[in-house]
């Protein structure tokens, strides 16, 4: 009997990539360069899966490609928001995710960028690094406390509630948080933490705001000229939920003006590409979208890719389905 074709559209850590060989007839993207939307199109003409990342684009020209083989997209990611899922569903494709493995590595990387834009990590780096550093004094790179500040959370689920934790048992921080639904009891108890009505007075409160909302019409630039004027002028933002939840223009403005103190990002509009004026910026940290960047994490998503697919191929329900 023939295996199933799959596609792996970037290199994944090797321990998946040796099961899927095992398991599948599986091509991998052998250089790990960024595919192209016709290779994409042609990908979904041969093979039975294809199993693109969250930097890959499936928009409706790309699913709407004629002579389909492709059944399942089995995506290595949490977020879906780079596949046009109407137009999926259309086309009869499934799609899948990696969800609940990522909480703590994203965690991990929301609360470095807290403490880098705080204490100006990444510019003290470049300090040194340049040989420009003559030796300490008592007024050199001030910077703010971290320790007993107020950190605001806007979306407060898996990833929410983990920064929340690391900020609050480990750095005595005070929670404020907005989402839709209240956190249950015992995570508002064990966090100390306070449900705001809306996002603004989250912003108005906090010293250090941080994103953890989902992407989508509703949040597309939530983060812009109008909110950043809400947040105190010695607060820091963070992001390592969606890059178009941020106006790259107006938060570049806001941080030269000194309208805000300054932010961390991991994830930006249009990744790879990065609003130039960050580039000349000191007072925002950048990182290439490091959040669920550790081997232990990204084998984990690959095992989840991996009980999507024997799931779909044995006819059996599909453990993340999202479409």
């Amino acid at each position: 009997m023939n295996k199933p074709k799959v596609f792996i559209t970037r290199r994944w850590p090797a321990s998946v990539e040796e099961k899927l060989r095992n398991l599948y007839d599986v091509t991998l993207n052998e250089t790990d360069r960024p595919l192209t939307a016709d290779e994409f199109k042609a990908a979904l003409q041969q093979y039975d899966a294809v199993c693109p990342t969250v930097c890959d684009s499936f928009p409706t020209e790309v699913l709407n490609v004629e002579d389909k083989r492709c059944k399942i997209l089995a995506n290595f990611g949490v977020g879906y928001n780079h596949i046009d899922i109407p137009a999926a569903k259309a086309n009869e494709l499934i799609v899948t995710n990696t969800p609940d493995v990522l909480t703590q590595s994203t965690a991990d990387i929301a609360m470095t960028l807290l403490l880098m834009t705080a204490r100006r990590g990444a510019e003290g780096d470049r300090l040194v690094r340049a040989k420009k550093w003559t030796g300490w004094c008592p007024t050199h790179m001030l910077s703010s406390n971290v320790t007993g500040a107020t950190l605001g959370l806007i979306g407060f689920g898996r990833i929410g509630q983990a920064m929340a934790r690391k900020a609050h048992h480990g750095f005595d921080m005070n929670i404020i948080y907005y989402n839709p639904s209240a956190a249950n009891e015992y995570v508002t108890q064990d966090l100390q933490a306070k449900r705001c009505n809306t996002v603004e007075e989250v912003l108005a409160q906090a010293d250090f705001v941080s994103l953890h909302c989902p992407a989508g019409a509703n949040t597309k630039h939530l983060i812009n000229a109008q909110t950043l004027k809400l947040m105190k002028s010695s607060a820091h933002l963070i992001n390592t939920a969606r890059g178009d939840v941020v106006d790259s223009v107006a938060l570049c403005e806001a941080l030269k003006n000194k309208q805000i103190a300054g932010a961390g990002l991991d994830v930006y509009e249009n990744e790879p590409h990065i609003y130039e004026g960050f580039l000349a910026l000191e007072n925002v940290e950048l990182l290439p979208h490091l959040g669920s960047a550790t081997l232990e994490t990204r084998t984990a998503m690959g095992e989840k890719v991996l009980a999507n697919l024997a799931a779909y191929f044995a006819g059996d329900t599909l453990p993340d389905r999202v479409a």
